[in-house]
């Protein structure tokens, strides 16, 4: 199954509402630890990574709910061998 990377990205103010855009939302990413910048970053942008598997970019974006969705960058991502 392909792999991708959900890059979020959000305002420190929104953290909130990000967070709560996931209520109620069926999502297999709820109640799981990922990567966030929310409480360590003092920039004014505040990022999520996910890395998910999915049939498409489309099926990867549909994981996260559509407030989330519209500030996502989907990128297909693969395992490499660093030399």
């Amino acid at each position: 199954m392909p792999r991708y990377l959900l890059h979020h990205r959000h305002e420190p103010h929104d953290c909130g509402v990000v967070f709560a855009a996931f209520k109620g939302y069926d999502s297999p990413l709820r109640h799981r630890r990922t990567l966030a910048s929310c409480q360590s970053d003092t920039r004014p942008t505040h990022s999520i990574w996910w890395a998910v598997e999915a049939a498409s970019a489309d099926d990867a974006l549909a994981q996260v709910p559509f407030y989330v969705a519209q500030r996502t960058v989907v990128t297909q991502v693969s395992d490499v061998q660093i030399p």
